[in-house]
């Protein structure tokens, strides 16, 4: 994983703002690259595999290698669709392929050579055909000065694509996995509540009724995302702070377990010990050997 990483390094191909008429459409294709389509103004139909998807103003259309999809506008209106295309890892044929209208079937044998791997599909990077943001408008700015800078072409701007491109692709991916806007979920205002509440227990229930979430899928997407359930983080966080008292301050054992609300010094204890493999005075005693 983290050789890939350190392999990203994208390559625009093409980055635009367009204003379609109403009766434009796409036919059927296969891209041999990736395209980030921007449905600024009007409404379209986007098929991918089979699958339709009815496009408003605001969603965010990702179209990748090799997958079969067509647009068409509706409604007759004019379209406004900024889009970019672009490999994800720049190659020695990146400056030379094009933009695909045509299916694999029609093309010649060193054209479907140029289908890029497709690493959107799968974690880390995962990110669906179709995202639907609650508030689109960071994107939106940062989608338009990528096209700007791809547009003017100022000193060096190959290389601040590439920048702006990564941290629109990561900004996605942050969106559609950590918030999970489709269902209304923020696991990271999840983790901040917990680290503001490490003064007292926090229960499940609690956590479920005040993100609206229900139990179950706040534990699983919790879990997701961080690899360890809210409940279980929320006691780490509070064992964290008890070990800082006891490193740092002269408050008695039974003082640390008041302040962080664990019921009873025993209850404090136990919990301790089985994170720790010590109780909460041998941790400290050992801390002072010198």
């Amino acid at each position: 994983m983290e050789r890939l990483f350190n392999q990203l390094s994208p390559y625009v191909r093409i980055a635009i703002d367009s204003m379609l008429w109403s009766s434009w459409r796409v036919e059927e294709r296969e891209i041999w690259d990736y395209e980030i389509l921007y449905l600024k103004e009007g409404r379209l139909e986007v098929s991918v595999e089979d699958k339709i998807y009815a496009g408003i103003a605001g969603d965010i259309f990702i179209f990748k290698p090799a997958q079969r999809h067509s647009i068409r506008a509706l409604d007759g209106l004019p379209v406004r669709q900024p889009h970019i295309h672009f490999d994800l890892i720049e190659i020695a044929d990146s400056k030379d392929v094009p933009v695909s209208f045509r299916m694999s079937r029609d093309m010649q044998p060193h054209e479907i050579r140029w289908f890029r791997p497709d690493l959107l599909s799968a974690n880390p990077m995962y990110l669906p055909n179709h995202i639907r943001l609650r508030h689109p408008e960071r994107f939106e700015l940062m989608l338009f000065e990528l096209i700007e800078e791809f547009q003017t072409k100022p000193p060096m701007y190959e290389i601040s694509c590439k920048g702006l491109l990564l941290s629109l692709l990561i900004y996605l991916i942050r969106q559609h996995g950590w918030h999970t806007e489709e269902a209304g979920a923020d696991m990271q205002s999840i983790r901040r509540y917990l680290h503001q509440n490490s003064e007292r227990e926090v229960h499940l229930e609690e956590l479920s009724a005040q993100f609206k979430l229900s139990k179950y899928y706040l534990v699983r997407a919790y879990k997701q995302r961080f690899h360890i359930s809210p409940i279980e983080h929320h006691r780490q966080i509070r064992l964290d702070k008890a070990k800082l008292l006891l490193r740092y301050s002269n408050a008695p054992i039974q003082q640390i377990a008041d302040q962080l609300r664990f019921g009873s010094i025993h209850a404090f204890s136990r919990a301790f010990k089985s994170a720790e493999g010590a109780s909460p005075s041998e941790y400290r005693r050992m801390l002072q050997v010198p």
